[in-house]
């Protein structure tokens, strides 16, 4: 919602939620502040739900701009879930608007932090991850249950999976004169973070932000700066790239205090 409210004046927002109560609570938000907004029901792990907010956006004009924020955490949903939202269906999606996406159109994804924390994967898996056909991406075998450890990991293999996507996608959206991009926030309150600071592994991230340069947690519109640069003219030399927006942790965690031991 910050995202729309910096870059949605004078435009038809569409907005898409698995929960229709959700979409229609930040459209009455947006509405009453001078938006022009409507809500849909959509599924991100759907491709044919994909495909029908598409077409319902088209029924005002053409698409010239998404903001992907949809997905699940490691404390909201199983492994399974996690892959086939946040991974595939964000691929899906980038996939279809790419397909239709007006010249001069743009493009951010939201992935995460977490998809800097693992290691490096080989040459082969990040080609495999940036390129393989949707519909193939469950079935890759570094994706299999046997070689995913748990939520936190199947997390950050879906958002390494993301920032590789858009690398990718990257490329054919040139090819309509347009750009897609992502941003990797740390945490940021919001309500999923809420859910984080009260699940299994709140303490971890509360301490994730007190022990970063910043001291603290982000805020949306902090992101929403960077996606406003992203997705405006002042932004039209970049695209394929992915903004790493934590307040340091992610530098702490590699050669600071947050640095795990052993």
């Amino acid at each position: 919602m910050a995202i729309a409210r910096r870059m949605g004046h004078g435009m038809k927002i569409v907005i898409g939620d698995k929960q229709l109560k959700n979409a229609q609570a930040i459209s009455k938000i947006m509405n009453e502040a001078g938006f022009d907004t409507t809500a849909l029901e959509m599924d991100l792990s759907s491709r044919d739900s994909i495909r029908d907010l598409i077409a319902q956006g088209q029924k005002y004009g053409p698409i010239t701009m998404l903001v992907n924020a949809a997905g699940v955490s490691p404390s909201q949903a199983p492994v399974e879930a996690i892959l086939k939202v946040d991974l595939y269906g964000t691929a899906v999606l980038l996939e279809e608007v790419g397909k239709v996406i007006q010249a001069g159109g743009v493009g951010v994804t939201i992935s995460s932090q977490s998809g800097h924390r693992m290691p490096a994967l080989t040459p082969e898996m990040d080609a495999q991850l940036a390129l393989t056909p949707t519909e193939d991406l469950l079935g890759l075998t570094i994706l299999q249950p046997e070689n995913i450890r748990d939520t936190l990991h199947a997390y950050q293999m879906a958002k390494r999976c993301n920032v590789k996507r858009v690398m990718a996608e990257a490329v054919k959206w040139g090819e309509r004169g347009a750009r897609i991009n992502s941003i990797s926030p740390g945490i940021i309150v919001t309500p999923l973070a809420m859910d984080e600071f009260n699940g299994p592994r709140g303490n971890f991230y509360k301490n994730m932000f007190a022990k970063c340069p910043a001291g603290r947690p982000g805020t949306a519109d902090e992101i929403a700066n960077v996606a406003q640069l992203l997705m405006s003219d002042a932004g039209a030399f970049i695209t394929g790239a992915d903004f790493l927006i934590d307040g340091g942790a992610t530098a702490s965690y590699f050669y600071g205090p947050l640095k795990p031991e052993g």
